[in-house]
């Protein structure tokens, strides 16, 4: 069987100097009995300032490649994924003690559970920590419950997609990220939850970071045009992956 967890990170310069700290919460993992983590690090680009931060270490593999956002950088990185399941991790972000292990647990214990997400904890710069309201229970998330709250609530997902853990077989049948600027994550997770049921964890699993130089941060990403292009594109993928009747796993037939 295969009992690996293969973390895929996009990285670009900016955000370099934050691998250290990932992988610091990586090695602080307690796996469970016969499982195993890798780290797949891709940089959204070809300088040199990337490399000098990528800790020397044989469970962490690096390559480069031309720029193309972080959507891009994920999905090429696939390429070097073996790992059962799949865990997204960003750059500047941080596990916390025992997130892999609680994935690991919820899809190994229910198959109809195609992705996991989690609490998150917004990381702010003087070392604090942020809670926010509004996440949903522990436990399952029926399909369609992502895209009608996202609807619902000026196009904000009740799960946040930088906690994913997903099914290596379903990512791939996906096709991985969306080929979007921004927020080809959320565009992921309309798509997952349109085939699969998902699982929430109550118990935080990342520290998202606040600072200046995030993508997200920048005037752009707020852009009222392309918002709502990326908006519609992400919504109609999902509408239309549901209106295909496909699901992971497959329906039975009688």
């Amino acid at each position: 069987m295969n009992r690996r967890v293969t973390v895929v990170t996009a990285v670009h310069g900016p955000s370099a100097r934050f691998l250290p700290d990932a992988y610091a919460s990586l090695c602080a993992q307690r796996m469970p009995a016969g499982w195993e983590w890798d780290w797949v690090v891709q940089q959204d680009g070809t300088t040199g300032e990337v490399r000098p931060h990528v800790p020397d270490d044989a469970r962490v593999s690096f390559r480069q490649g031309r720029p193309g956002g972080p959507g891009v950088a994920r999905t090429i990185a696939l390429a070097r994924a073996e790992g059962a399941y799949v865990k997204v991790l960003d750059a500047d972000d941080q596990l916390t003690p025992g997130a892999l292990a609680r994935d690991v647990a919820v899809l190994e214990a229910d198959p109809t559970v195609g992705w996991t997400t989690s609490r998150v904890l917004d990381l702010l710069p003087d070392g604090s920590t942020a809670d926010f309201p509004g996440d949903p229970d522990d436990g399952p998330i029926e399909r369609g419950t992502v895209l009608d709250r996202w609807k619902r609530n000026d196009f904000r997902a009740p799960v946040h997609p930088a906690s994913l853990c997903v099914r290596r077989e379903l990512l791939i049948a996906l096709g991985g990220w969306m080929a979007l600027p921004a927020s080809e994550d959320t565009g992921l997770l309309l798509a997952l939850d349109a085939v699969s049921r998902g699982w929430f964890t109550a118990e935080a699993g990342l520290l998202y970071r606040k600072w200046e130089g995030q993508v997200t941060g920048r005037p752009a990403h707020t852009d009222p045009a392309e918002r709502a292009a990326r908006t519609a594109v992400a919504e109609a993928r999902a509408r239309a992956l549901a209106a295909l009747g496909w699901s992971c796993p497959p329906t039975p037939t009688r």
